[in-house]
Formats: structure tokens, C-alpha cells, sequence
């Protein structure tokens, strides 16, 4: 199987609990610990494109990403990313037609808090990495959603289809 990249871009996902201010905040990304703690045997590069909350991702942002991606020799990626804005950049990136698959994914609680979905999700958004066709993806909660036919929704903190 081929190498799959993993970019990080922050989100829940990387947040930490700062005890002295009591905010959450970023240090640095978790995949790396993530991957080694769910003893993936996958053939990963992991790269940080920046360590942002989705709140705060602009457009700007996005073609952070995008330049990546298609500097990228990798056909197979997944992208953490905060679950806020996550369904807006998976279009954003669809739009490039890339002719990859990649697969965003996120975590509503944070990994270091322990009891994070953050494990569940990676692990689900790279198995879908590997079986999916081209083209853009998110995966949240063992589905996967193609871009544009997906969105958060924040009354059940669930992912779910555009009817």
C-alpha cells in the first residue's frame, strides 16, 4: 500500500488545557502520539501545516492546505482539521480537483483530554483513505461524507448528509 500523508491543521483535535489560564491552546500537533498509540502499522509521512482553531480559518488558510496538497507526490491524505468549519474547506479543496483522495476528519473533544473520539476518527478517516476514490471527503463518527453533501450539526454535535 502506498504512504499516506497526514496533515494537521489543529482544530479540537490538538487543543491542550492551559492550568494556568484555564484556555484551551495549541502546542503542538498529537497524530504522531495518536498513530503510535493505536499501533498503526500504515505507511504515514505526518507534516503541520499550521495549528489553528476552524473558527479562525480563513480562505487564506485554505490555500495554505491546497499548496500542499498539490506540491504533494501522495495520492492518499488525510487532513485533521476543526469540525466548525471542516464541511467549508472539504469544498474549498474539492474545487481544486486534485485527482487524490483526501479525507478530512476531527475530534469534538480534545485527544489530551483522554476520552477524545479524536483515536476513532483518524483511525476511521484513514481506512477510508485507503478504499475511497478520488476526491474529497469528511469523516467523522465512522461515516465519511463526500465534500459539499455534509454538514455539522450543532444541536447533536453529529455529522450528517445534505438532504
Amino acid at each position: 500500500m502506498e504512504q499516506i500523508l497526514v496533515l494537521s491543521t489543529g482544530g479540537t483535535f490538538d487543543k491542550t488545557y492551559d492550568l494556568l489560564t484555564g484556555h484551551l491552546q495549541f502546542q503542538e500537533s498529537f497524530v504522531p502520539s495518536i498513530l503510535t498509540l493505536g499501533r498503526s502499522t500504515l505507511d504515514t509521512e505526518t507534516q503541520t501545516v499550521f495549528l489553528k482553531d476552524s473558527l479562525d480559518i480563513v480562505d487564506q488558510d485554505r490555500e495554505s492546505i491546497a499548496d500542499v496538497l498539490k506540491k504533494s507526490m501522495h495520492k492518499r491524505i488525510v487532513i485533521t482539521h476543526g469540525t466548525d468549519s471542516i464541511a467549508e474547506t472539504a469544498s474549498f479543496l474539492e474545487s481544486f480537483d486534485l485527482g487524490k483522495t483526501i479525507v478530512l476528519t476531527g475530534a469534538m473533544i480534545p485527544y489530551s483530554f483522554g476520552a477524545s473520539d479524536a483515536l476513532f476518527n483518524l483511525g476511521s478517516a484513514l481506512a477510508f483513505a485507503q478504499v475511497l476514490s478520488q476526491g474529497v471527503y469528511v469523516a467523522m463518527n465512522g461515516k465519511y461524507y463526500k465534500a459539499g453533501m455534509v454538514k455539522k450539526n450543532r444541536s447533536t454535535g453529529y455529522f450528517e448528509a445534505i438532504q
